[in-house]
Protein backbone atom coordinates (compact mmCIF):
# COMPACT_ATOMS: atom_id res chain seq x y z
CA UNK A 1 0.00 0.00 0.00
CA UNK A 2 1.49 3.57 -0.88
CA UNK A 3 0.57 6.83 0.21
CA UNK A 4 0.93 9.80 -2.38
CA UNK A 5 -0.39 12.99 -3.37
CA UNK A 6 -1.52 15.06 -6.82
CA UNK A 7 -2.05 18.18 -7.16
CA UNK A 8 -3.41 20.31 -10.42
CA UNK A 9 -2.38 23.79 -10.26
CA UNK A 10 -4.25 26.46 -11.58
CA UNK A 11 -4.00 29.54 -13.24
CA UNK A 12 -5.95 31.56 -15.84
CA UNK A 13 -7.99 28.81 -16.90
CA UNK A 14 -5.18 26.59 -17.33
CA UNK A 15 -3.53 23.35 -15.02
CA UNK A 16 -0.06 22.97 -14.71
CA UNK A 17 0.50 19.24 -16.49
CA UNK A 18 3.42 16.74 -15.99
CA UNK A 19 4.29 14.51 -19.25
CA UNK A 20 6.01 11.80 -17.50
CA UNK A 21 8.49 10.91 -20.11
CA UNK A 22 11.61 10.04 -17.73
CA UNK A 23 11.20 6.68 -15.88
CA UNK A 24 11.66 3.85 -17.93
CA UNK A 25 9.20 1.77 -15.35
CA UNK A 26 6.84 4.02 -14.39
CA UNK A 27 3.22 2.96 -14.09
CA UNK A 28 2.71 6.64 -15.42
CA UNK A 29 4.90 6.67 -18.50
CA UNK A 30 3.51 8.67 -21.60
CA UNK A 31 0.68 10.10 -19.33
CA UNK A 32 -0.26 13.71 -18.40
CA UNK A 33 -0.62 13.77 -14.97
CA UNK A 34 -0.86 16.33 -11.98
CA UNK A 35 2.43 16.91 -9.48
CA UNK A 36 2.66 15.38 -6.50
CA UNK A 37 4.59 12.20 -5.38
CA UNK A 38 4.80 9.77 -2.41
CA UNK A 39 4.64 10.17 1.08
CA UNK A 40 8.01 10.36 3.14
CA UNK A 41 8.06 8.73 6.50
CA UNK A 42 6.09 10.56 9.17
CA UNK A 43 4.85 13.21 6.96
CA UNK A 44 1.38 14.48 6.65
CA UNK A 45 -0.54 14.85 3.48
CA UNK A 46 0.32 19.04 3.56
CA UNK A 47 3.81 18.04 4.08
CA UNK A 48 4.10 16.24 1.10
CA UNK A 49 1.95 18.13 -1.21
CA UNK A 50 4.15 21.26 -0.40
CA UNK A 51 7.82 18.95 -0.49
CA UNK A 52 6.79 17.65 -3.84
CA UNK A 53 5.55 20.84 -5.77
CA UNK A 54 8.98 22.87 -4.55
CA UNK A 55 10.45 19.70 -5.79
CA UNK A 56 9.16 18.86 -9.16
CA UNK A 57 7.86 22.85 -10.11
CA UNK A 58 10.14 24.99 -8.17
CA UNK A 59 6.66 26.95 -6.95
CA UNK A 60 6.30 27.08 -3.24
CA UNK A 61 2.21 27.28 -2.46
CA UNK A 62 0.13 30.13 -0.87
CA UNK A 63 -3.18 28.69 -1.63
CA UNK A 64 -4.35 25.15 -1.98
CA UNK A 65 -7.87 22.88 -1.12
CA UNK A 66 -7.80 19.27 -0.28
CA UNK A 67 -10.32 17.94 -2.68
CA UNK A 68 -10.83 14.58 -2.63
CA UNK A 69 -9.10 10.81 -1.98
CA UNK A 70 -8.44 8.64 -4.81
CA UNK A 71 -7.86 5.08 -4.27
CA UNK A 72 -5.80 3.74 -7.47
CA UNK A 73 -5.54 -0.11 -7.94
CA UNK A 74 -3.60 -1.47 -10.39
CA UNK A 75 -3.79 -5.20 -11.57
CA UNK A 76 -2.70 -7.04 -7.98
CA UNK A 77 -0.10 -5.30 -7.18
CA UNK A 78 -0.28 -1.78 -6.78
CA UNK A 79 -2.52 -0.53 -4.65
CA UNK A 80 -2.47 3.47 -3.43
CA UNK A 81 -4.38 6.53 -1.20
CA UNK A 82 -3.73 9.58 -3.39
CA UNK A 83 -4.49 13.15 -1.78
CA UNK A 84 -6.19 14.98 -4.68
CA UNK A 85 -5.55 18.46 -4.38
CA UNK A 86 -6.01 22.20 -6.19
CA UNK A 87 -3.80 25.14 -5.72
CA UNK A 88 -4.09 28.67 -7.30
CA UNK A 89 -1.46 30.63 -5.36
CA UNK A 90 1.70 29.74 -5.76
CA UNK A 91 5.53 32.04 -5.45
CA UNK A 92 8.52 31.60 -7.09
CA UNK A 93 10.54 30.34 -10.31
CA UNK A 94 10.06 27.41 -12.24
CA UNK A 95 12.56 24.23 -12.47
CA UNK A 96 13.43 21.70 -14.72
CA UNK A 97 11.64 18.53 -14.14
CA UNK A 98 13.33 15.13 -13.56
CA UNK A 99 10.09 13.11 -13.62
CA UNK A 100 9.41 14.70 -17.06
CA UNK A 101 8.03 17.93 -19.02
CA UNK A 102 5.59 20.26 -17.18
CA UNK A 103 3.51 22.82 -19.41
CA UNK A 104 0.37 24.87 -18.73
CA UNK A 105 -2.23 23.29 -20.41
CA UNK A 106 -5.98 24.81 -21.07
CA UNK A 107 -8.25 22.98 -19.50
CA UNK A 108 -10.54 22.64 -22.33
CA UNK A 109 -7.86 20.88 -23.85
CA UNK A 110 -6.92 18.73 -21.51
CA UNK A 111 -9.20 15.90 -22.23
CA UNK A 112 -7.27 15.83 -25.80
CA UNK A 113 -4.35 14.56 -24.06
CA UNK A 114 -2.84 10.81 -22.61
CA UNK A 115 -4.47 10.51 -19.37
CA UNK A 116 -5.78 7.90 -17.39
CA UNK A 117 -9.47 7.42 -17.78
CA UNK A 118 -9.96 7.67 -14.27
CA UNK A 119 -8.41 11.35 -14.08
CA UNK A 120 -11.35 12.08 -16.50
CA UNK A 121 -13.85 10.97 -13.94
CA UNK A 122 -11.98 13.14 -11.24
CA UNK A 123 -11.43 16.27 -14.02
CA UNK A 124 -15.25 16.07 -14.86
CA UNK A 125 -16.19 16.42 -10.40
CA UNK A 126 -13.26 19.31 -10.25
CA UNK A 127 -15.19 21.00 -12.97
CA UNK A 128 -18.35 20.13 -11.34
CA UNK A 129 -17.32 22.07 -8.62
CA UNK A 130 -17.77 18.92 -6.30
CA UNK A 131 -16.32 19.91 -2.50
CA UNK A 132 -14.78 16.53 -1.66
CA UNK A 133 -15.28 13.14 -3.15
CA UNK A 134 -13.95 9.86 -2.72
CA UNK A 135 -13.11 7.86 -6.01
CA UNK A 136 -11.89 4.37 -6.31
CA UNK A 137 -10.38 3.39 -9.26
CA UNK A 138 -9.06 -0.21 -10.46
CA UNK A 139 -7.14 -0.47 -13.79
CA UNK A 140 -6.25 -3.95 -15.74
CA UNK A 141 -2.14 -4.00 -15.99
CA UNK A 142 -3.09 -2.80 -19.53
CA UNK A 143 -4.29 -0.16 -18.28
CA UNK A 144 -7.93 -0.37 -19.13
CA UNK A 145 -10.39 0.85 -16.04
CA UNK A 146 -11.82 -2.34 -14.49
CA UNK A 147 -14.09 -0.14 -12.02
CA UNK A 148 -15.30 2.70 -10.43
CA UNK A 149 -16.92 4.34 -7.70
CA UNK A 150 -17.80 7.58 -6.35
CA UNK A 151 -18.38 7.98 -2.76
CA UNK A 152 -18.96 3.67 -2.51
CA UNK A 153 -21.10 3.33 -5.15
CA UNK A 154 -20.20 2.50 -8.42
CA UNK A 155 -20.28 4.42 -11.84
CA UNK A 156 -21.49 2.84 -14.91
CA UNK A 157 -18.83 2.11 -17.45
CA UNK A 158 -19.05 2.06 -21.42
CA UNK A 159 -16.98 0.34 -24.11
CA UNK A 160 -15.59 2.87 -26.38
CA UNK A 161 -16.83 2.08 -30.16
CA UNK A 162 -15.19 3.13 -33.24
CA UNK A 163 -16.80 4.35 -36.28
CA UNK A 164 -17.35 0.60 -37.97
CA UNK A 165 -18.69 -0.74 -34.34
CA UNK A 166 -16.15 -2.69 -33.27
CA UNK A 167 -15.01 -1.82 -29.43
CA UNK A 168 -11.72 0.26 -29.39
CA UNK A 169 -10.49 -1.27 -26.11
CA UNK A 170 -11.17 1.73 -24.12
CA UNK A 171 -13.58 1.74 -21.16
CA UNK A 172 -14.85 5.17 -20.22
CA UNK A 173 -17.39 6.17 -17.06
CA UNK A 174 -20.30 7.43 -18.29
CA UNK A 175 -20.11 10.96 -17.29
CA UNK A 176 -17.14 10.93 -19.38
CA UNK A 177 -18.58 9.57 -22.06
CA UNK A 178 -21.56 12.08 -22.13
CA UNK A 179 -19.22 15.07 -21.62
CA UNK A 180 -16.63 14.19 -25.03
CA UNK A 181 -19.50 12.69 -26.78
CA UNK A 182 -17.58 9.14 -27.19
CA UNK A 183 -19.33 6.78 -29.41
CA UNK A 184 -20.92 3.77 -27.13
CA UNK A 185 -23.95 1.27 -27.54
CA UNK A 186 -27.39 1.37 -26.17
CA UNK A 187 -30.33 -1.21 -26.75
CA UNK A 188 -33.79 0.37 -27.85
CA UNK A 189 -37.00 -2.02 -27.07
CA UNK A 190 -40.09 -1.00 -28.37
CA UNK A 191 -43.03 -2.80 -27.41
CA UNK A 192 -46.36 -3.21 -29.19
CA UNK A 193 -49.62 -4.32 -29.38
CA UNK A 194 -51.92 -4.81 -32.51
CA UNK A 195 -55.19 -1.70 -32.52
CA UNK A 196 -57.84 -1.04 -35.35
CA UNK A 197 -56.45 2.03 -36.67
CA UNK A 198 -52.60 2.42 -37.86
CA UNK A 199 -52.59 -1.45 -37.14
CA UNK A 200 -49.84 -1.76 -33.99
CA UNK A 201 -49.71 0.75 -30.81
CA UNK A 202 -46.44 1.65 -29.41
CA UNK A 203 -45.71 1.59 -26.01
CA UNK A 204 -43.78 5.21 -25.02
CA UNK A 205 -42.26 5.89 -21.51
CA UNK A 206 -42.56 8.82 -20.16
CA UNK A 207 -38.67 9.84 -18.61
CA UNK A 208 -37.97 10.82 -14.67
CA UNK A 209 -37.85 14.63 -13.73
CA UNK A 210 -34.59 13.84 -12.60
CA UNK A 211 -32.90 12.24 -15.40
CA UNK A 212 -29.91 13.52 -16.48
CA UNK A 213 -30.89 14.12 -19.67
CA UNK A 214 -34.53 15.02 -21.32
CA UNK A 215 -35.96 14.83 -18.23
CA UNK A 216 -39.95 14.69 -18.76
CA UNK A 217 -39.83 13.97 -22.40
CA UNK A 218 -41.81 10.54 -23.95
CA UNK A 219 -39.45 8.24 -25.24
CA UNK A 220 -38.36 4.88 -26.37
CA UNK A 221 -40.14 1.75 -24.50
CA UNK A 222 -37.09 0.95 -22.96
CA UNK A 223 -34.02 1.92 -23.59
CA UNK A 224 -30.31 1.77 -22.24
CA UNK A 225 -26.85 1.62 -22.09
CA UNK A 226 -24.81 -1.72 -23.21
CA UNK A 227 -22.37 -1.86 -20.35
CA UNK A 228 -18.73 -2.48 -20.92
CA UNK A 229 -18.13 -5.96 -21.55
CA UNK A 230 -21.81 -6.77 -22.41
CA UNK A 231 -24.02 -7.08 -25.66
CA UNK A 232 -26.60 -5.47 -26.71
CA UNK A 233 -29.19 -8.57 -26.20
CA UNK A 234 -28.88 -9.33 -22.74
CA UNK A 235 -28.60 -5.32 -22.38
CA UNK A 236 -32.53 -5.18 -23.90
CA UNK A 237 -33.76 -8.08 -21.72
CA UNK A 238 -32.08 -6.11 -18.13
CA UNK A 239 -33.56 -2.65 -19.16
CA UNK A 240 -37.06 -3.90 -19.92
CA UNK A 241 -36.66 -5.77 -16.35
CA UNK A 242 -35.15 -3.43 -14.49
CA UNK A 243 -37.64 -0.44 -16.01
CA UNK A 244 -40.95 -1.84 -16.65
CA UNK A 245 -41.02 -5.06 -14.76
CA UNK A 246 -41.03 -7.48 -17.86
CA UNK A 247 -38.82 -10.21 -17.78
CA UNK A 248 -38.79 -11.92 -21.33
CA UNK A 249 -36.92 -14.68 -22.91
CA UNK A 250 -33.81 -13.75 -26.10
CA UNK A 251 -36.40 -15.56 -28.56
CA UNK A 252 -39.17 -12.66 -27.80
CA UNK A 253 -36.80 -9.95 -29.00
CA UNK A 254 -37.38 -9.25 -33.01
CA UNK A 255 -34.40 -7.39 -34.17
CA UNK A 256 -34.99 -4.81 -36.08
CA UNK A 257 -31.40 -3.45 -37.00
CA UNK A 258 -28.39 -1.06 -35.96
CA UNK A 259 -28.61 2.90 -36.06
CA UNK A 260 -26.62 5.76 -35.75
CA UNK A 261 -27.74 9.02 -33.34
CA UNK A 262 -26.91 11.38 -31.39
CA UNK A 263 -27.40 15.23 -30.25
CA UNK A 264 -25.87 17.73 -27.92
CA UNK A 265 -27.51 19.83 -25.43
CA UNK A 266 -27.37 21.53 -21.84
CA UNK A 267 -29.66 20.05 -19.09
CA UNK A 268 -28.74 21.53 -15.58
CA UNK A 269 -25.99 24.02 -16.73
CA UNK A 270 -24.19 21.18 -18.45
CA UNK A 271 -23.01 19.78 -21.86
CA UNK A 272 -24.55 16.89 -22.79
CA UNK A 273 -23.25 15.09 -26.22
CA UNK A 274 -24.68 11.60 -27.00
CA UNK A 275 -23.14 9.76 -29.52
CA UNK A 276 -24.37 6.47 -29.83
CA UNK A 277 -24.39 3.13 -31.96
CA UNK A 278 -28.35 1.30 -30.95
CA UNK A 279 -29.41 -2.06 -31.73
CA UNK A 280 -33.21 -1.80 -31.61
CA UNK A 281 -35.94 -4.41 -30.69
CA UNK A 282 -39.52 -4.99 -31.14
CA UNK A 283 -41.29 -7.02 -28.51
CA UNK A 284 -44.68 -8.29 -28.98
CA UNK A 285 -45.90 -10.43 -26.60
CA UNK A 286 -49.14 -8.95 -24.41
CA UNK A 287 -48.34 -6.16 -21.76
CA UNK A 288 -51.02 -5.08 -19.42
CA UNK A 289 -49.61 -1.44 -18.54
CA UNK A 290 -51.37 -1.59 -15.67
CA UNK A 291 -49.11 -4.80 -13.87
CA UNK A 292 -46.14 -3.16 -15.07
CA UNK A 293 -43.15 -2.33 -12.15
CA UNK A 294 -41.76 1.19 -13.08
CA UNK A 295 -38.20 2.24 -11.97
CA UNK A 296 -38.83 5.56 -10.34
CA UNK A 297 -35.75 7.05 -11.27
CA UNK A 298 -36.25 6.09 -14.78
CA UNK A 299 -39.49 6.17 -15.67
CA UNK A 300 -42.78 8.39 -14.10
CA UNK A 301 -45.58 7.01 -16.34
CA UNK A 302 -45.96 4.91 -19.92
CA UNK A 303 -49.03 5.17 -22.34
CA UNK A 304 -50.05 3.51 -25.25
CA UNK A 305 -50.51 5.35 -28.61
CA UNK A 306 -51.00 4.80 -31.92
CA UNK A 307 -48.04 4.53 -34.68
CA UNK A 308 -49.40 6.78 -37.09
CA UNK A 309 -50.66 9.15 -34.48
CA UNK A 310 -47.10 8.97 -32.76
CA UNK A 311 -45.38 9.52 -35.72
CA UNK A 312 -47.08 12.81 -36.17
CA UNK A 313 -46.95 13.96 -32.98
CA UNK A 314 -43.45 13.67 -33.18
CA UNK A 315 -42.76 14.61 -36.50
CA UNK A 316 -45.37 18.34 -35.47
CA UNK A 317 -43.80 18.19 -31.94
CA UNK A 318 -47.32 18.40 -30.43
CA UNK A 319 -45.57 15.98 -27.37
CA UNK A 320 -42.26 16.61 -25.63
CA UNK A 321 -40.33 13.88 -26.63
CA UNK A 322 -36.78 12.74 -27.56
CA UNK A 323 -38.23 10.00 -30.24
CA UNK A 324 -35.92 9.90 -33.43
CA UNK A 325 -38.31 9.87 -36.81
CA UNK A 326 -36.02 7.81 -38.74
CA UNK A 327 -36.09 4.88 -35.63
CA UNK A 328 -40.11 5.24 -36.03
CA UNK A 329 -39.21 4.57 -40.18
CA UNK A 330 -37.53 1.59 -39.03
CA UNK A 331 -40.32 0.35 -36.15
CA UNK A 332 -43.35 1.16 -39.12
CA UNK A 333 -41.54 -0.94 -42.04
CA UNK A 334 -40.90 -3.84 -39.81
CA UNK A 335 -44.38 -3.59 -38.46
CA UNK A 336 -45.52 -3.70 -42.17
CA UNK A 337 -47.55 -0.10 -41.19
CA UNK A 338 -47.94 2.27 -44.18
CA UNK A 339 -48.26 5.70 -42.95
CA UNK A 340 -48.26 9.37 -44.29
CA UNK A 341 -45.04 10.61 -42.98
Amino acid sequence: MKLSTLCYIEKDGKYLMLHRTVKKNDVNRDKWIGVGGHFEHGESPEECLLREVKEETGYTLTSWKYRGIVTFVYGADVVEYMSLYTADGFEGEPVECDEGVLEWVEKRNIPALELWEGDKIFFRLLDEGREFFSLKLVYDTHDVLQYAALDGEPLELFDEYDESGKRTGVVKERGVVHLDGTLHATSHIWVVRPNQESGYDLLLQKRSDCKDSNPGCYDISSAGHVEAGHEYLESALRELREELGITASADELEEVGIRRCGFEDVFYGKIFRDNEISMIYLYRKPVDIRKLTLQESEVSEVRWMDFARCYQAVREKTIKNCIYLDELDMIGKALGIHWEK
